[in-house]
């Protein structure tokens, strides 16, 4: 535990720096492998290695010119249902699917790749596959609806 607290304080003082730096957004698009500050995240979530807490991740949807959804990468060549196995820049390394997450502009450091279109597309495809059959939430016709049980 007290590792993780060491290492969570330092993620802070990072992600204060990260957050108080405006500045005008790089110019990123989809299909993009950025070097970004992930950060320290709880339990199973991906965290970001190094000093600065960073790990590449592809951009898969760009938004708005300062933020994207992204998809983490580790630095294995994993195979199965949520990963996509990848080389880039001669190094092995798998796109995690499962980690999808929301990003602003202002976790970005670098480019890293830029992915083929043949790649992004079977990246996007199995993406695809994979989220394809989530369960809805009960409609109100059944008499069901989404309520939040702490109220």
């Amino acid at each position: 535990m007290h590792i993780f607290i060491k290492k969570f304080s330092e993620w802070f003082i990072c992600k204060l720096k990260f957050d108080a730096h405006t500045h005008i957004p790089p110019l990123f698009n989809e299909g993009e492998i950025w070097w970004c500050h992930i950060g320290v995240n709880i339990g199973s979530e991906i965290c970001g290695k190094g000093p600065t807490f960073d790990r590449p991740v592809l951009i898969l949807r760009k938004l708005d010119t300062e933020s994207f959804i992204g998809l983490p990468m580790i630095g294995k060549m994993k195979h199965g249902t949520w990963y996509v196995p990848l080389s880039v820049n001669d190094q092995t390394t798998s796109v995690f699917l499962a980690q999808v997450r929301y990003f602003d502009y202002r976790r970005l450091d670098n480019k890293m790749a830029t992915l083929t279109k043949r790649e992004f597309s079977e990246i996007l495809e199995k993406f695809i596959r994979l989220f394809r059959n989530i369960p809805r939430p009960p409609s109100e016709e059944n008499g069901r609806t989404w309520e939040n049980p702490k109220t």
